[in-house]
């Protein structure tokens, strides 16, 4: 019974009609179609999906689809991340170039102060006003806003022990961890602006902290080649030259005999693997053999 009513509805289908379009006026007959039921349900569905194509295609390769609510979000999202990760990176390096700047300006008139210490963490974390999106990479910013809390924790530690330290101890109380064992090849030479002594080691040796402080500088010059410079208490600061490559960066913080850097010969001062050291005190370089034993001398 329902296959027969389904024939008699699928045989009205194919009815066919006439349509004839006559003048109104004179009733003159202008045109005559001949169609059905089906014929015209394929017709509109055709055009229908016809639409529907072009429709598509205007909003994939037309710059329509970013009208659509909801569309591109994610990559957005994404995008903006990627271009606040890099203006993070800049203003690091950038903070690290005047925290430097800086205390070779103190140095230089006599008014160096210990204790700069660059906060990272102040850079690390992303505030909100930033980004007008939602946060989506959850685990990474708590990663984040631990590792601040240490730096701050650490920092807090460092400036508290700092303060029970006397600011004048001679340098002749002071034990230095030597940087590096070695031959001396060149001395101290204030007249011949050699303001540290180069020692030769192998190849690859490491390059040790001689005291516990603040790495402010983690760079690359034309002259030294890789370059770490240390602040350390007691108005003392120390750099390492011509390194192969450096273990730590700006913001760390180093325990006195710890690898900061691989010995090398970087820069176009170096003419052989070695390491040059440089030692200052309250703004201005002493002999580091005045108060450092490096093994052999030359």
């Amino acid at each position: 019974m329902e296959n027969q009513e389904e024939k008699k509805w699928f045989d009205k289908l194919k009815e066919h009609y006439r349509l004839v379009v006559m003048n109104d006026e004179t009733f003159e007959e202008v045109g005559a179609y001949k169609l059905s039921a089906l014929n015209l349900y394929i017709l509109l569905s055709a055009v229908f999906v016809a639409v529907a194509l072009v429709v598509f295609a205007i909003i994939v390769f037309t710059p329509l689809k970013r009208y659509i609510p909801g569309y591109g979000d994610l990559s957005q999202q994404t995008e903006i991340i990627r271009l606040n990760e890099e203006v993070l990176r800049f203003e690091k390096q950038l903070k690290g170039q005047e925290m430097y700047a800086e205390n070779f300006r103190r140095m230089f008139v006599g008014d160096f102060i210990e204790d700069t210490i660059s906060q990272e963490g102040d850079l690390e974390e992303i505030p909100d006003s930033m980004l007008n999106v939602e946060r989506i990479e959850e685990d990474e910013l708590l990663r984040k806003e631990v590792e601040y809390n240490d730096m701050l924790e650490e920092q807090a530690l460092y400036n508290k022990a700092s303060n029970y330290i006397p600011k004048d101890i001679p340098l002749e109380q002071i034990y230095f961890i030597p940087p590096m064992k070695g031959l001396v090849s060149q001395t101290f030479a204030h007249d011949k602006q050699h303001l540290g002594v180069d020692i030769l080691a192998p190849k690859d040796s490491p390059v040790l902290a001689a005291l516990d402080g603040y790495v402010f500088e983690a760079d690359w010059t034309l002259k030294t080649g890789n370059t770490i410079g240390i602040q350390h208490g007691n108005n003392i600061i120390t750099f390492y030259k011509h390194n192969s490559a450096m273990l730590k960066k700006v913001g760390d913080y180093v325990k006195a005999g710890e690898a900061i850097a691989i010995v090398g010969n970087t820069g176009t001062l170096s003419d052989g693997p070695h390491l040059h050291f440089e030692l200052w005190h309250k703004g201005h370089p002493v002999n580091p053999e005045d108060y450092i034993h490096f093994d052999e001398k030359r």
